[in-house]
């Protein structure tokens, strides 16, 4: 694959300040795309655009008037963007619950909403939704979590579909935990919510369902995502790409 085959291409990363995100905004700059980095957090955005020669695009994900405010000429858009809440469902927040799905799914479809046009028009698009095993399979205590990456996997379907006359694929990528701040920041909730020590909830929690005792690094999940923007993955659509450690194997 040719290292630079992105070259001339523009690509839309939300959370991009950090973790995946950022791990993706890395990967798809050295295949030669401009980035545009959105994240809320300003100065890692800006530090993140100014490594790639990307720019940054300081966003808070929930403000709806703010998302429909980003360039709608992106070739790529990955919607990465998320945030997580550990509770059970009869003690969940239901403003807690409302603003994942904001996050998590309303923004993903106001940005493709505004961006398809673009992508129809070259007869040329990919859409990467940074989906999770937890669409695919469900986990106690992540209810809104849970219902927004199933909710993702249904919007990346449908756009696979109406994306194909137009040369515009749609997958998502759904890794296992990944070494992240947003995995890392969840320890001390899962530890309560399962009634066990903070130290046992990597083994015990997070790697108790996969094959592969490990995390999984962004940087891994980024070179998924490159792949699926490359020549070689031109007619893979409406797929979801399990790298789960084996998670779904049971």
């Amino acid at each position: 694959m040719e290292s630079t085959f992105l070259t001339g291409r523009t690509a839309l990363v939300t959370g991009a300040a950090g973790g995946i995100g950022r791990a993706c905004a890395l990967a798809l700059a050295e295949a030669g795309a401009h980035v545009y980095v959105v994240d809320r957090a300003a100065e890692a955005a800006r530090e993140v655009a100014a490594k790639c020669g990307g720019t940054a695009h300081v966003v808070d994900m929930s403000d709806m008037s703010a998302v429909d405010a980003l360039p709608d000429d992106a070739d790529i858009v990955v919607n990465n963007a998320g945030l997580q809440h550990i509770a059970p469902v009869h003690e969940f927040p239901p403003e807690q619950f409302a603003l994942i799905q904001r996050v998590m799914v309303e923004a993903p479809f106001r940005i493709l909403r505004r961006t398809l046009p673009h992508m129809y028009a070259q007869e040329w698009g990919r859409v990467v939704n940074i989906s999770s095993v937890h669409g695919l399979r469900a986990s106690a205590f992540k209810c809104a979590y849970v219902t927004a990456k199933h909710a993702l996997e249904g919007l990346s379907k449908t756009v696979a579909l109406e994306g194909a006359p137009h040369g515009v694929t749609s997958n998502c990528i759904n890794p296992a935990y990944v070494r992240t701040p947003l995995v890392e920041g969840q320890i001390a909730d899962q530890a309560r919510a399962h009634g066990i020590p903070e130290r046992d909830v990597v083994e015990q929690v997070l790697l108790e369902r996969s094959a592969i005792k490990r995390l999984i690094e962004p940087e891994e999940v980024a070179q998924a995502a490159l792949w699926l923007c490359s020549p070689a993955a031109g007619y893979l659509t409406g797929a979801s790409i399990p790298l789960d450690g084996g998670w779904t194997a049971h």
